[in-house]
């Protein structure tokens, strides 16, 4: 017997792909999310999208027939953070630090890992097809689906990128992440661009203070947060544009 399952971050795609699978009477048995986490009590998530996710678009969905699975891996931010290399190589005894641009730790011992955990013990001796929020206006990802069990129900009725948000403000299931950034990841993520930086700062100032109780650590196999600064160098940055902005009277 197939299972139709539905991947979601609690984005804008995710979400409207199991809109639009429900509106359309589409076969769907559940829903799984993964939530990476900075340390064994604090979310990796924006703390507004973790409200979000908990206390709007999770109890819509089971409200809707659709369970969630939440699923977390055994290692944290901080875990990974504090991992120490071993060998006899340049870096031995160091910690591994900030993860890299490309080559994200995070993503492979938070996610892809944990996903893989979850899948193998839960989906064994099932015929699964996976719901995945691709739009259908996202043609280089749409391709990636080609001959996988993995089907995108926004490309299959016609729905963009714009479309999808359109759906979820109608459903009021839009996560207040995108008031501040073009994506929802996590909070320490070397990615993250100024906007959301700067709201991290302003808005979680303790959470920025975890940072950078980080970046004091000794042995670092690397000191910069993302390509190019430090986290020093970062909040200075950051403290920079605070300044240019109060004198522009913008808001952050």
């Amino acid at each position: 017997m197939k299972k139709h399952i539905a991947s979601c971050s609690f984005g804008k795609d995710s979400l409207a792909a199991i809109i639009v699978g429900l509106e359309n009477n589409e076969p769907m048995d559940g829903a799984y999310y993964c939530e990476v986490m900075f340390n064994q009590w604090i979310s990796g998530e924006v703390p507004e999208h973790r409200n979000f996710i908990y206390e709007t678009a999770i109890p819509f969905l089971e409200k809707a027939g659709v369970k969630v699975d939440v699923v977390r891996g055994k290692k944290t931010f901080v875990d990974l953070f504090q991992h120490k290399i071993a060998g006899d190589g340049d870096w031995a005894g160091c910690i591994w630090s900030w993860p890299l641009c490309s080559r994200c730790y995070v993503q492979r011992d938070c996610k892809t890992r944990p996903l893989e955990a979850y899948k193998k013990q839960q989906w064994s001796g099932l015929e699964v097809a996976q719901y995945i929020g691709y739009a259908s206006d996202e043609q280089v990802r749409l391709a990636k689906l080609d001959g996988t069990k993995k089907i995108s129900l926004l490309d299959k009725y016609g729905i963009t990128e714009d479309d999808a948000t359109r759906i979820c403000e109608s459903y009021g299931l839009l996560s207040p992440i995108y008031e501040f950034a073009p994506r929802n990841g996590c909070w320490f993520c070397p990615n993250a661009k100024e906007p959301e930086l700067l709201h991290l700062r302003k808005y979680h100032p303790h959470l920025f203070e975890d940072l950078l109780k980080l970046q004091a650590l000794p042995c670092k196999a690397t000191e910069k947060f993302n390509r190019d600064m430090t986290l020093y160098e970062l909040d200075r940055h950051l403290r920079s544009l605070e300044d240019d902005l109060k004198k522009r009277g913008s808001r952050i």
